[in-house]
């Protein structure tokens, strides 16, 4: 009886069928994964305009809180149809782009935080009634609307984490932290609006404006490692805007009411115009980076597709080839790869030997080729994704801090903030020692 039959290496080529197929299945899931990259990046396009509008709702929210129902109540009105008209959008993008039939497709952790967002927009109609209702607070509306924000910014933040393409990580990573400096912004200017609405500062929400101004800092450091140099100029702008310098000037009138001087109420619309005006000036980076994010996935995708053509016209061309004579260069024979330990070969007699072994090397290269893309792009991906390594670190040390000491979130990155300060070293680097420390007492 007769063996089965195996792959046999053919007199017109040196690869079998199976080989084939797997180099071409591996560049079939690179596309299947630019094409996943080139969707998240579509929804982060629709989140980014989400969490504009409802920063705009936040703060004019606030300012008809504060003001008793007084101000800003028609622009409220008008501002939360905007908001729904972005939350449509989200909510059937999101639909078309992952639940279209292979939810399987997506990144676990980042369908988990599109569940938490849209956990959080389910009851935003609830909010707004309490708001309309003056059932709340204006820091109680305030922690509503920044929870909500936040969830929305982990969606962002996720869709980076889990990008595979270096260029394109960079960008999310930029944008991520922009848009954390934007939101910042968002909170800064609800905090001022709630002073000036009430009528009056003190020391503690004096101290809380200015520690959100550097915090605004820190993201803003973060983005412009990362923005490329048209993105950059555009802020550079920004900060030499007209209403960077009015701010600046409210930021100085609101320090030397931390004694509890009186103010005028109406000054409120004043501050809120003039950081809305900054704020919505930031829009414009948001929206030149997302648009660079779109351009850039569709042309890897494109580039990816080339590719792919160019593969198989390359393996049909060799299988059409004669079998050339002598030992061909495959794995087995290429002094690059790893072998038997001690025995490496080098200099000229190296090279000289790999290019002596055959002239059939067409479907090594490619195979090489691949690989080595495969290599530079995941150490590219390790240098770019090392902004988000550090956030997680920040973010682990914030948590055992809270639980060691039984603080709040922003009291535990305080005390982290102020260790760093102290010893004069990184925010990562204490961060890294608390965590360590305490991986290392358990």
């Amino acid at each position: 009886m007769r063996p089965p039959q195996k792959d046999t290496i053919t007199t017109m080529a040196v690869f079998s069928e199976a080989t084939k197929r797997f180099l071409l299945a591996a560049k079939h899931a690179e596309i299947h994964a630019l094409n996943q990259l080139a969707s998240n990046c579509k929804l982060v396009t629709s989140v980014k305009d989400m969490i504009h509008q409802l920063q705009r709702e936040r703060g004019i929210s606030n300012v008809y809180l504060a003001s008793k129902g007084e101000r800003f109540g028609q622009q409220r009105e008008d501002q939360i149809a905007d908001s729904n008209f972005a939350e449509q959008t989200l909510r059937s993008q999101l639909k078309s782009l992952y639940l279209s039939g292979d939810e399987s497709a997506a990144n676990m952790r980042l369908l988990v935080s599109i569940t938490m967002a849209l956990q959080g927009l389910d009851n935003l109609s609830s909010l707004r009634d309490q708001v309309a209702e003056k059932a709340l607070t204006s820091l109680e509306s305030t922690q509503a609307y920044c929870r909500l924000v936040t969830g929305l910014l982990s969606v962002i933040f996720e869709a980076a984490d889990v990008a595979s393409d270096p260029d394109i990580t960079r960008l999310l990573v930029a944008l991520f932290n922009f848009l954390q400096g934007k939101e910042l912004a968002g909170q800064e200017r609800a905090w001022g609006a709630i002073g000036f609405a009430e009528t009056h500062f003190n020391k503690s929400l004096c101290d809380r404006l200015e520690q959100l101004q550097q915090d605004q800092q820190h993201s803003f450091d973060i983005f412009t490692a990362f923005a490329d140099p048209q993105t950059l100029q555009q802020w550079e702008d920004i900060c030499q805007s007209d209403a960077q310098a009015d701010l600046t000037r409210l930021r100085t009138m609101i320090k030397q009411l931390a004694d509890g001087s009186p103010i005028d109420g109406q000054i409120s619309e004043v501050w809120y115009d003039i950081a809305t005006t900054r704020i919505d000036a930031m829009q414009s980076i948001d929206e030149a980076l997302t648009a660079k994010l779109i351009s850039l996935a569709t042309e890897l995708v494109s580039r990816a597709d080339a590719e792919l053509k160019n593969h198989h016209q390359r393996v049909k061309t060799l299988e059409q080839q004669p079998n050339p004579t002598g030992t061909p260069l495959t794995m087995l024979f290429d002094p690059q790869m790893p072998g038997l330990r001690g025995s490496e070969m080098s200099g000229p007699d190296t090279i000289s030997n790999a290019e002596n072994l055959s002239a059939h090397r067409s479907f090594y290269d490619l195979l090489c080729d691949q690989t080595e893309h495969i290599k530079n792009m995941s150490v590219a991906l390790e240098e770019a994704r090392q902004a988000i390594t550090d956030q997680k670190c920040i973010d682990r040390a914030k948590l055992l801090i809270m639980q060691q000491w039984q603080l709040t979130e922003d009291q535990a990155y305080r005390r982290l903030q102020k260790t760093a300060m102290d010893q004069n070293c990184r925010l990562i680097d204490v961060a890294e020692r608390v965590v360590k420390a305490t991986s290392g007492s358990k």
